[in-house]
């Protein structure tokens, strides 16, 4: 059986000359699929090349984003070290204010910080949240020594501790003979001896809660200052407060006097705790002359 035959004529210009080629079918599809391959072949290396650099650049990309990960992880790695430290310093300042304060169980906590170079792994959950448990801790702590500091120092403030008025101590706390009649008697309180009308002063922080006029004390003043403590000053010759009136230390209340019940000017000083009247020597740590 004759095959197809066919002609493939190619004429370089107008009048020249020509080549012409005799194929048969098979020889002409073999042509074809060779001129297919390459087309194909061409195209995939085109895209190969393009699809390689698009790779590359998107390699060369996520590295640099690798990079930067890595620094920021290690640098918020030691952000959080310097923060753990930080807070231990904190534990332990607040661990001695605490014992300033009266306080106990407040030892700092025996977490530590953790550490490392870029290469290590990034800092746990755990550690995260640990860290911000000491936190909450620290500042439960200071609140409470805050707390204890500020009562501490009303206390301090509260607590009669200077002369009323400089003098010569004249009667001391406890039983004694009566200067009227004589006879044995309790005496609540101490009496000094002053030049009339010198300037009283109040011996701690309080409010005035009762001023009198007439009595055994004449003219007093009873000033409340916390904690269960009362002062009183009598015999006054004027007094300088009015009840609901704040004080502090060493403000004045009256001046020397001798009315009620005295025999010379001087004054009445007590300390009461808890209603119970108490020695006030103890609480004059600047006296400078002992009681007679």
């Amino acid at each position: 059986m004759n095959s197809k035959h066919f002609t493939l004529i190619l004429v370089h210009n107008e009048g020249a000359r020509f080549r012409k080629w005799r194929l048969t079918l098979p020889q002409l599809l073999g042509v074809a699929a060779l001129a297919i391959f390459g087309v194909v072949g061409s195209a995939y290396s085109i895209w190969s090349y393009f699809a390689v650099g698009a790779d590359r650049a998107e390699i060369a990309d996520l590295a640099r984003e690798n990079e930067t990960l890595r620094a920021t992880n290690g640098s918020f790695e030691a952000r959080l070290s310097g923060l753990q430290d930080r807070l231990a310093e904190s534990e332990e300042k607040t661990r001695k204010l605490a014992i300033v304060a009266g306080l106990e169980n407040l030892g700092a906590s025996s977490e530590v910080g953790i550490g490392g170079t870029a290469d290590a792994e990034p800092p746990s959950a755990a550690a995260i949240a640990a860290s911000e448990q000491r936190a909450r801790r620290l500042v439960q702590s200071l609140d409470r020594v805050e707390s204890r500091l500020h009562e501490n120092l009303q206390l301090i403030s509260a607590t009669p501790s200077i002369t009323p008025v400089r003098g010569i101590f004249t009667s001391t706390f406890g039983y004694r003979p009566d200067p009227i009649t004589g006879q044995r008697a309790f005496h609540s309180g101490v009496d000094i001896s002053a030049q009339p009308g010198k300037p009283v002063k109040v011996t701690a922080a309080g409010v005035v809660v009762r001023t009198e006029e007439f009595g055994g004390l004449g003219r007093a003043v009873h000033v409340a200052h916390g904690f269960g403590v009362t002062t009183v000053y009598g015999h006054m010759s004027r007094i300088s407060v009015t009840p609901g009136q704040r004080l502090e230390r060493g403000d004045f209340v009256g001046l020397v006097g001798n009315t009620g019940r005295a025999t010379g000017y001087h004054l009445h000083y007590e300390v009461q705790v808890n209603g119970d009247a108490v020695n006030p020597l103890t609480y004059m740590v600047d006296r400078a002359a002992p009681a007679l």
